[in-house]
C-alpha cells in the first residue's frame, strides 16, 4: 500500500505542470513511416481520428528507458492512433534514420528544441499522454509506462 502511494505521489509530482483541459495546438513536422516529412499541427493530426482517443508518446533517441518502450509503442500503434514526439533528437533526417535503423514504423513529429514537449507540461522523457475524443488531455505519465498501462489509459479516455 505504501509503495502504491509513493508511486502515485511521484507520478503526480512529475506531471504537475501538464495543463488540464484542452490539448494545446502546435506546429509539427511529421516524419511518416514511408520516410516523407510534412508540416501539420496537432489539431490537424487529431482530426484524422475523429471520435477517438489518441496518444502522444514523447521519447528521445538517446533515452535508454525510451528504448525499452519501443516494442510496446509499436504494438499499441496497431490498435490505437499514436503520435510519437522525438524530443531533442536532432532534425527530421536524423529522426528518420533512427526510426529506420530501429525498424520503427511510427508516425513521428520532430521536437528539436523541446518546445512542443514543454507546451504539454513535460520536462523529460519518456512521457505518455492521452487526448480524448473531445480534445482534453488525460492520464499523463512520465517515466516507464507498461503497455497495459498505456492501453488502459486509452481505453479509459475512450469511455469518458
Amino acid at each position: 500500500m505504501l509503495a502504491a502511494v509513493v508511486l502515485i505521489s511521484v507520478q503526480a509530482w512529475q506531471t504537475r505542470d501538464v495543463p488540464g483541459g484542452a490539448a494545446p495546438d502546435f506546429v509539427l513536422t511529421l516524419v511518416q513511416p514511408d520516410g516523407t516529412s510534412r508540416q501539420s499541427t496537432l489539431h490537424e493530426w487529431r482530426a484524422l481520428h475523429p471520435g477517438q482517443a489518441v496518444a502522444l508518446h514523447i521519447w528521445a533517441d538517446w533515452c535508454p528507458i525510451c528504448r525499452t518502450e519501443e516494442n510496446s509503442i509499436t504494438r499499441l500503434t496497431a490498435d490505437w492512433p499514436v503520435l510519437t514526439v522525438a524530443m531533442q533528437s536532432g532534425p527530421s533526417d536524423n529522426v528518420q534514420r533512427v526510426l529506420q535503423k530501429r525498424q520503427l514504423s511510427w508516425n513521428t513529429t520532430v521536437d528539436e528544441r523541446g518546445t512542443a514537449t514543454k507546451s504539454l507540461g513535460f520536462k523529460g522523457v519518456p512521457a505518455f499522454v492521452v487526448i480524448d475524443a473531445e480534445g482534453q488531455l488525460r492520464t499523463p505519465t512520465m517515466g516507464y509506462t507498461t503497455e497495459i498501462g498505456m492501453r488502459l489509459r486509452l481505453w479509459w479516455a475512450s469511455l469518458v
